[in-house]
């Protein structure tokens, strides 16, 4: 029998077409200062319960494309790829997808991209680089492509290709194949393999999980402009752009691509309804095998504010007030929370909650100037480091008003808001994500992870998938006593860090336990602040000309 609290979660299983009863799952096993919120997150959001073993975090881009390639070599029946755009420089996993499409009759591809990134004139345009796999496999191969309706119009018209993405961008990444899912921030181009630092979760034989992930791509896809080659019969319908060698087909002769915000709005809704509804925790029928204690859960969050989605938002909010009030009503520890982002200009919003939170300690790791990815660029991209470092002058003046600048306090632990710049010879970083601890001194609780920036932009103007994370933490130890065992292990002998990463991302059966995976978490962590260093923003210059254009394009940075 599993243990049951007061706080119960009623679901169902989506198997199929078909729904099936299935027991409740308790909250007990969770820490204190986040069952209330998962109870809160589950009523909300779809829902899913995974076990542990089924998780791998990887650490670096190299793991990252490795995978990726295994992966689409073992697909059997589909491959699902989205993406804000995929790259010139390396054509491996083309080549790869190509192979695997003519050994596997039955394997069908499918892209969602962004329109406006994926098509920039050029041979290198992903659009281009899709047009021979369109070609060779027509039936078994689908491109869709994602348009954002803010920019129209005369401006549709005047707006350079290389800034139109400013008004919006298709930015989920996801990366699936048949039962098994990567949730990442990066993108497919060879930086993102070899030297840009992200965050990599990799879902293995997780059926619902995929299942959810590929229908939410199949969603976009329907609000998609379809990329056929201009050789295709009857491919021009009304609103469809031709181009050289390629048509952008729309399939909707009822709605005008421009004037889509109530049908994305309406086929988002009613996915995350039906979703909640019947695709929830998937719990294991034997009861004697089942362990809650060890379940994983992970809720879907879509942000699309231009079309009025803002489940992320909702969510953070759901959070900040609950371990809030749980840090208040609890014994005397702080909850830690680890932000990051690569570019950093965190939505007012948020910084609030995160200024807002007097018992909750913040720790923030962003992209150093050379470690964004506009860094050295020619014309008005190459200030977006130097509006980046505005942007963070300006929210520590808001720290220090409010007096949460990060300092030793009595007890000897630091408290407040602390923020590092990520910086690391040769690399860039495009990290984002939350990681949220009941102290200090004990490991990861929850996470959010996925493609939000965490911005303005993310929050207004791109459409963003993300997921939180829930991880049991209760297993008969107290929390005040709770030590990373990893980082135990290195501090005592620091040459066995190689098999300490091994069990974080490069073990095919990493350690079948919820507190492993907590140690994984917290090894991520650990992996990205090893390169951060003190910030050093506020000894650097911001020209006036880089505050106007900041001003000129608000929340687009």
């Amino acid at each position: 029998m599993f243990t049951v609290s007061r706080t119960l979660l009623p679901r169902t299983v989506w198997a199929g077409k078909t729904l099936l009863c299935c027991r409740t799952i308790s909250t007990a096993y969770l820490d204190p200062i986040i069952q209330d919120f998962t109870s809160k997150i589950a009523s909300k959001q779809p829902a899913f319960s995974l076990p542990p073993r089924q998780i791998c975090i990887l650490n670096q881009p190299t793991q990252f494309y490795s995978l990726l390639l295994e992966m689409i070599r073992r697909a059997e029946h589909r491959i699902f790829i989205s993406s804000l755009y995929i790259g010139s420089e390396d054509t491996e996993i083309l080549d790869t997808i190509t192979e695997a499409l003519g050994t596997k009759p039955s394997l069908h591809v499918y892209f969602q991209l962004d329109l406006n990134r994926s098509t920039r004139p050029g041979p290198s345009s992903t659009a281009k680089l899709l047009l021979p796999l369109l070609e060779k496999y027509p039936s078994r191969v689908n491109v869709s492509m994602f348009r954002s309706p803010s920019l129209r119009g005369i401006m549709a018209k005047v707006v350079p290709p290389r800034f139109n993405e400013g008004w919006g961008t298709w930015h989920a990444k996801v990366y699936g194949v048949d039962n098994e899912v990567i949730i990442s921030g990066a993108n497919l181009n060879k930086s993102y393999f070899t030297d840009r630092q992200d965050r990599y979760l990799h879902f293995k034989d997780q059926p619902l999980f995929a299942q959810y992930c590929y229908d939410f791509l199949q969603t976009a896809a329907r609000f998609s402009f379809r990329l056929l080659p201009s050789s295709t019969p009857d491919t021009v319908t009304p609103y469809s752009d031709i181009r050289d060698g390629y048509v952008l087909q729309w399939s909707d002769a009822d709605t005008h691509p421009h004037h889509i915000n109530k049908k994305v709005k309406n086929a988002l809704l009613e996915f995350q309804s039906s979703r909640r509804i019947a695709s929830q925790i998937q719990l294991d029928t034997n009861e004697d095998s089942f362990k809650s204690e060890q379940q994983i859960m992970i809720f879907p969050v879509i942000q699309a504010g231009q079309f009025g989605i803002r489940e992320e938002e909702a969510t953070l909010q759901l959070l900040f007030r609950h371990i809030n009030a749980a840090a208040k009503q609890g014994p005397r520890k702080r909850p830690l929370l680890d932000l990051t982002s690569g570019y950093f200009s965190l939505y007012q919003p948020y910084q609030k909650l995160v200024l807002g939170s007097r018992n909750v300690d913040c720790r923030i790791v962003a992209a150093g100037p050379k470690a964004n990815g506009f860094f050295g660029s020619g014309g008005i991209s190459g200030r977006i480091p130097e509006g980046y470092t505005y942007h963070e002058k300006s929210f520590m003046r808001a720290v220090r008003k409010a007096g949460r600048l990060w300092r030793e306090a009595a007890s000897g632990n630091f408290k407040g808001i602390q923020l590092s710049e990520w910086d690391r010879p040769g690399w860039t970083y495009h990290a984002k994500g939350i990681w949220l601890s009941s102290s200090s001194k004990s490991l990861p609780i929850l996470t959010l992870f996925g493609s939000t920036n965490l911005n303005s932009r993310s929050s207004h103007l791109d459409t963003e998938l993300s997921f939180v994370m829930v991880v049991p933490s209760r297993h008969g130890r107290a929390p005040e006593e709770e030590t990373s065992s990893s980082q135990a292990i290195v501090d005592a002998n620091p040459d066995a860090l190689t098999s300490i990463e091994r069990a974080s991302g490069d073990s095919e059966e990493p350690p079948n336990t919820a507190l492993s995976l907590r140690e994984r978490l917290r090894h991520e962590i650990d992996n990205i602040r090893a390169n951060a260093t003190t910030w050093k923003g506020g000894q650097r210059k911001v020209r006036f000309s880089t505050k106007f254009i900041v001003w000129l394009v608000k929340g687009m940075l």
